[in-house]
């Protein structure tokens, strides 16, 4: 078959890659999975790509991605080390923000500086400070993130440190101002930090398939999805990678939408790491800067609005105090899989599984992906076994026993990110209960064997008989089902911006959602709660099938299951057009003077209609820019005003307080 203009979307997840290619009028042509390389994303690239038809591929005139990448990382606390520079903050800041943590082994430093809400500065940038810190610090983060307080109001400082970031260092460099233009500087904060850290696993995907492009001589423009669904380009997309922190789970929204059109939906996709949520209404997914949750963050970014948690095929059946079983956050690698990549796993496993567990015994650590500056922080024995991974699966049993050194260090690297542990999953599950078979089944066998030991012998949960690999299998599957069923309805609960309080939202889901499924405590009669009956529950994902048909036959809701349905994201990804956004805000700091608060700094104005005109003008101008630059060929513009004011009765005038002026620029992808 020829087209004139195939779309080829890709999509990298914690577990599969997607490739999908299609047509003008949006049908599928052909679509591919093959397994994700972390340790070399182009390998997995080029092998979901070898399964396209070669004629066709020659036709492709756009390119875009998506990934979980992004997300996977926030979710389970990984992140390159970057150092931040927050000018104005306090101590109180930044432990409000748990920036300590989100630097993930970087560093916080403050310097004087920073503005007030009237954009006037309110100390001295203290520059020489700045220099110091980026002197010693370039050389053991992988960027440097920069906010200052009032940034949004005025981005002096911010612009200054920029600059002496780009002179002492050729690491790269984010500001706050640049991705939020909402007050809250310890989510601003938050958000630049999270940009920062998630530079290097962008740039890696962008070069890793723009190299693949160049070798199959496809010329066509590359484009990345944001976490709002539309596209940026992938230059875009490396210098604000935040904005596609929700990259995986925007596209699979679309693509559930360009694969069965539900006007009314609760949409589900699980992957290998995440579950993400999304609801749509009217058709149209909500978009959220406030409301969008990631595992246990709410980063102040542009997306459709998502709850994203740990809950995957490959998140870890583990033991919880007080709870009992649980599944998640974290992701490893199930044993089926690390089996059917080393097939002499299986003898381990089997040798073990007669004898005394320990807490290792189904530990084995991989390689995952290590920036240079991580690298350069290696210790010799992490060095060491960053070496022994990239050869083969490091048993953590046997070198717990040998090299006490080496198991430290192997831990180390796992809890930073840079390698991932094997463990017993719901894959795993699946494949004893027969349900899937696309790896090792002996392995998911003895596994499922000797976790039951450990749950028994260990933590004394479980009643299982002696060598039972279907009974542990069948609670981790029903603990999948009743965790999906709450998941749904917490999310639907998660859309209030002030509700902070997540235990006890979670609580809540999980009563309403035995409620609806009659599992509850509550005599049947006492009360009557159900899901919206006009929507539908869409489910997508390669895992879905296994756990969504009974969930929704407990949650009483119509299911949809989309032909393509474990490649919607890779849908997704080209489904959609540019859009960018820009703010400019208006407010009467005194009587008489209205300030517009550009990007240039603040301009006063004495009437207010003339302060509204610079500003339609300079949001017009900036969101014109920013669908230029990712990538949009002609560009249509919509003005939206939003007027904070009352009307004083006693005086018969409107009193003014402020003004939001929003320039939304869309387009497709300009194709060259």
């Amino acid at each position: 078959m020829k087209t004139s203009s195939l779309r080829l979307g890709i999509d990298t997840g914690g577990t599969y890659t997607d490739a999908v290619l299609l047509a003008d009028d949006g049908s599928v042509i052909c679509a591919a999975k093959s397994l994700t390389t972390h340790h070399e994303l182009s390998h997995g690239i080029r092998a979901v790509m070898d399964q396209l038809p070669g004629d066709q591929l020659a036709e492709v005139s756009l390119v875009s991605l998506s990934t979980t990448l992004a997300t996977n990382a926030v979710v389970e606390g990984r992140g390159t080390p970057v150092c931040l520079i927050l000018a104005g903050y306090t101590a109180r800041q930044i432990d409000q923000a748990q920036l300590e943590r989100i630097v993930r082994g970087g560093y916080c430093e403050r310097i004087d500086g920073g503005h007030n809400a009237g954009g006037m500065e309110q100390a001295p940038l203290d520059e020489v400070a700045a220099q110091r810190i980026i002197e010693t610090r370039q050389s053991e983060v992988a960027a440097f993130g920069i906010s200052s307080i009032f940034g949004v109001r005025n981005p002096e400082h911010e612009l200054r440190l920029r600059d002496l970031v780009r002179t002492l260092s050729d690491k790269p460099v984010t500001c706050g101002h640049e991705l939020a233009s909402q007050l809250d500087a310890p989510r601003r904060a938050m958000t630049v930090a999270f940009n920062a850290s998630l530079i290097p696993y962008i740039d890696e995907l962008i070069r890793a398939i723009s190299r693949i492009l160049d070798d199959r001589s496809i010329k066509a423009p590359l484009m990345m999805v944001k976490g709002d669904g539309s596209l940026i380009s992938a230059a875009a997309a490396l210098a604000r990678p935040v904005e596609t922190i929700l990259s995986g789970p925007a596209a699979s929204v679309m693509g559930a939408a360009q694969l069965n059109h539900q006007t009314n939906a609760i949409v589900a996709d699980m992957g290998g790491t995440t579950t993400d949520i999304a609801i749509v209404t009217d058709g149209r997914p909500v978009i959220s800067n406030s409301a969008t949750v990631i595992g246990e963050w709410r980063p102040m970014v542009e997306a459709v609005r998502v709850f994203s948690i740990g809950l995957g095929g490959d998140s870890e059946a583990r033991f919880q105090g007080g709870v009992g079983l649980a599944v998640g956050p974290r992701r490893v690698v199930p044993m089926s899989l690390l089996a059917h990549h080393h097939p002499g796993v299986v003898d381990k496993l089997n040798s073990r599984s007669g004898s005394t567990v320990t807490p290792r015994s189904l530990r084995f650590a991989v390689a995952l992906y290590a920036e240079s500056s991580q690298k350069s922080r290696f210790t010799e024995a992490e060095a060491e076994v960053w070496s022994m991974m990239s050869e083969a699966p490091v048993d953590l049993e046997r070198i717990a026993d040998t090299d006490r050194d080496l198991a430290r260090a192997v831990a180390r690297l796992v809890r930073d990110g840079v390698a991932i542990y094997s463990g017993f999953t719901p894959t795993d599950a699946a494949h004893v209960l027969e349900k899937c078979a696309h790896w090792s089944r002996p392995a998911a066998e003895a596994a499922a064997v000797i976790w039951a030991k450990q749950m028994r012998q260990i933590y004394g949960w479980g009643q299982f008989e002696e060598n039972d690999a279907q009974g542990p299998s069948r609670a981790i599957e029903h603990h999948m089902v009743s965790r999906i069923r709450a998941t749904l309805v917490s999310a639907c609960l998660a859309t209030d911006p002030n509700a902070t309080n997540d235990r006890e939202r979670e609580r809540l889901a999980e009563i309403f959602s035995e409620w609806i499924a009659g599992t509850g405590g509550v005599d049947d009669g006492v009360f009557s709660l159900h899901l919206d009956p006009s929507r539908a529950l869409v489910a997508v994902g390669a895992p879905a099938g296994l756990y969504y048909p009974t969930v929704a036959d407990q949650l009483k809701i119509r299911l949809v299951l989309p032909e393509h349905g474990a490649v919607a994201n890779a849908v997704g990804a080209v489904a959609s057009s540019i859009v960018q956004r820009a703010q400019i805000t208006v407010t009467q700091p005194a009587q008489g003077i209205f300030r517009v608060f550009r990007p240039e700094g603040p301009e006063d104005f004495d009437q207010l209609n003339a302060a509204l005109a610079r500003a339609d003008e300079t949001a017009r101008a900036l969101a014109t820019a920013r669908a230029a630059a990712a990538g949009a060929g002609e560009v249509e513009i919509s003005l939206e005003h939003d007027l904070d004011s009352v009307d004083d009765k006693d005086s018969g005038s409107v009193v003014f307080f402020e003004a939001r002026v929003i320039a939304t620029a869309s387009g497709r992808p300009a194709i060259h």
